[in-house]
Order: C-alpha cells, then sequence, then structure tokens
C-alpha cells in the first residue's frame, strides 16, 4: 500500500492510500480524488518521503478522538489541526444518524421525551438552532463538508 501526501488547489493537506502509483494515476484522471475537507477535484501530489502501510490491521481511526486543548494546539501545524479535526468530523459522522431537515423537531422530540434519546445531526437555520438554545436543548452547530457526509472509502 502506497501512502501519499496529496493537497488540494485551496491548500488542504491530507492522506491517500493507493495500491500502486497507477491505481493513484487512474484515480486522478477518473476524477475520484477529491479533497476531505472540502471536496476540491483539483488534487495533487505533495513532494514526500515515501511511506508504505505494511500493518493496514491497525484500528486507530475507530478510537475515539482527542482533539488538542487550546494551548497545545497553539503548537501544531495547520495540517496537524487538520487532521485532528477531519478524524472528529469523521467519528461524529460514523456515530450520529442524519436526520436531515428535520433536525429541530426531532432534537424537541427527544428533548421532551416523545422520541428515544440518541446521537442525531442534521440541518438547522440560524434561527432554528438559537430557538432550541433558548428551550435550553444542547446543540452545537459543526459544519461538515458535503464530501465528509458521504460514506468514507
Amino acid at each position: 500500500m502506497k501512502v501519499l501526501d496529496l493537497q488540494c488547489a485551496q491548500h488542504h493537506v491530507f492522506e491517500g492510500w493507493f495500491g500502486s502509483e497507477d491505481d493513484y494515476q487512474s484515480q486522478l484522471t477518473r476524477g475520484l480524488l477529491n479533497c476531505p475537507m472540502c471536496g476540491d477535484a483539483n488534487v495533487s501530489k505533495k513532494l514526500s518521503a515515501p511511506r508504505l502501510n505494511l500493518n493496514a490491521t491497525e484500528s486507530a481511526d475507530n478510537a475515539t478522538p482527542t482533539l488538542p486543548s487550546l494551548q497545545d494546539a497553539a503548537n501544531l501545524e495547520p495540517a496537524q489541526l487538520q487532521a485532528a479535526l477531519l478524524k472528529m468530523v469523521r467519528h461524529v459522522v460514523a456515530n450520529t444518524e442524519d436526520v436531515g431537515n428535520s433536525f429541530p423537531e426531532e432534537a424537541r422530540k427527544m428533548h421532551y421525551g416523545e422520541a428515544e434519546a440518541r446521537n442525531i445531526r442534521g440541518h438547522a437555520t440560524p434561527e432554528e438552532t438559537e430557538g432550541l438554545i433558548d428551550e435550553g436543548i444542547a446543540v452545537m452547530p459543526l459544519p461538515l463538508p458535503d464530501v465528509l457526509k458521504e460514506p468514507l472509502q
């Protein structure tokens, strides 16, 4: 497995895992590579030292992510912060139910005991979010790039 450092036109840096250089070139040519932060398909390889993933059975990505504290974050490189944010967002997507535009209604139903409590995510306008907070319903806006809402590859 080849691990390549990639970068989109917006300067977001991320890793891509490929079976070979030909696999990378094929996916690039067919437009299958997108930035996980913004969805940009204008992706290129960065210069990097070669790295092979010889232990593909590790499941560190399934662990609950820990984000750096604000104090620690000040000492991290932008790519490290981006990686931590992506890991956290992927964890949220993997462990929540997408209720779409029904988010405000579902959050209220759970808050008032009309529906089973569960982890949900979805869409709410700023006004709807403010209304939920005014009712004492804990919500947290978390903008998700569209590319992260799809199944992860």
